[in-house]
């Protein structure tokens, strides 16, 4: 193992699709977290970028099969916050230092809400200017809808793939949703000047070792400049999740899974912007500095309003739902020092690949 990881520690993109296979599936994960981690702390430094995330509707005209928002699920309660509450939360956000923001719905279309998105996207940047980052992930769009968003004030675009293989996906989606058009959609961020992100989930059905090491291929291929992944989880509302088996054991191999996803992408892309995900302290309390140490180096605290946070699911067991966004910035501080690391207070945390482009 030890040569595998020295020869992926030297350069970018080494490995080969076997050796990635390898890397993932080696009995003793510790080695290759270390490794990732020192990759991590020699391109980036021991410093986490906070996003502060707000999740500002979950009325979504999606119908993935694993998604709890699916617009198939009667039991959500939906909502949308108004233009108002969203720029307070992004205020809040600037003035914590958390240098950057995520803005995250339910997937919609047409131009009441392109003319939303925009507008608050306007105030925000009017607020913050372009020292404060703001990451958008809202879907499938037009080229020109993606176009405006970026004129607005956005910087960033996440859109998860899921799974770069397409038969994978049709058995995770209904037949009116395509692969090819979310892969067209990140060359379309591309194009309008985004820093582009994307991701997949570890742990579906059906879903081998060559599938994520062709996941991680994937990110390579398509030049991204942040990665944003994480265990899958199901929720119990969904055709994916309703009988699914949910064990302790499978709990932790999800998790051990999840971590081993970040450290390999690490290793194998290097310079790149990779989210320590929520969903993975879903499965630990300590799930999220498990993900630093194991590569990864941006985290995106929920600053939404603990009313909204309950009907916001979109797998089961979610943190923090009755956390206010104050108590979730203390204990995240104190965390993140107890590992070693700092924060890296009212800095955009731009993407070190993007920036080398």
């Amino acid at each position: 193992m030890t040569p595998l990881l020295d020869k992926a520690s030297a350069a970018p993109r080494a490995l080969t699709h076997r050796e990635l296979v390898e890397i993932l599936t080696w009995p003793d994960a510790k080695k290759l977290f270390a490794a990732a981690y020192a990759v991590k702390c020699r391109e980036i430094g021991k410093f986490v970028s906070f996003r502060g995330l707000v999740e500002f509707g979950n009325v979504c005209e999606k119908d993935c099969y694993y998604c709890g928002i699916r617009r198939s699920n009667g039991k959500v309660r939906r909502y949308r916050m108004d233009a108002d509450e969203i720029v307070r939360e992004a205020e809040w956000a600037l003035k914590a230092g958390y240098g950057s923001l995520v803005l995250q719905s339910g997937e919609l279309t047409g131009e009441a809400n392109v003319a939303f998105v925009e507008n608050v996207l306007k105030r925000i940047h009017a607020i913050g200017g372009d020292d404060f980052g703001i990451t958008i992930s809202l879907g499938e769009q037009s080229e020109e809808t993606y176009r405006r968003w970026r004129e607005a004030g956005a910087h960033r675009y996440l859109l998860r793939i899921e799974t770069s293989n397409p038969e994978l996906y049709a058995k995770l989606h209904p037949a009116d949703h395509s692969w090819e058009r979310r892969r067209d959609c990140l060359r379309a961020l591309r194009r309008c000047g985004y820093q582009v992100g994307s991701g997949v989930m570890s742990g579906l059905p059906g879903q081998t070792a060559d599938d994520l090491a062709s996941d991680i291929e994937f990110f390579a291929s398509e030049d991204l400049d942040m990665i944003g992944m994480g265990p899958y989880i199901p929720h119990a509302d969904t055709p994916l999740g309703m009988n699914a088996e949910w064990t302790p054991e499978l709990r932790k191999a999800r998790l051990e899974l999840g971590l081993r996803m970040i450290a390999a992408t690490r290793l194998y892309l290097h310079d790149v912007n990779i989210a320590a995900a929520t969903a993975l302290q879903a499965l630990d309390p300590e799930g999220r500095e498990k993900g630093l140490l194991a590569g990864a180096n941006v985290i995106m605290p929920n600053v939404t309003e603990t009313r909204y946070r309950a009907d916001y699911q979109l797998y089961a067991d979610k943190p923090c739902l009755n956390e206010n966004s104050t108590l979730c910035r203390g204990c995240l501080e104190r965390r993140i020092a107890s590992i070693g690391e700092s924060i890296h207070w009212n800095k955009r945390g731009d993407s070190p690949h993007w920036s080398k482009r």
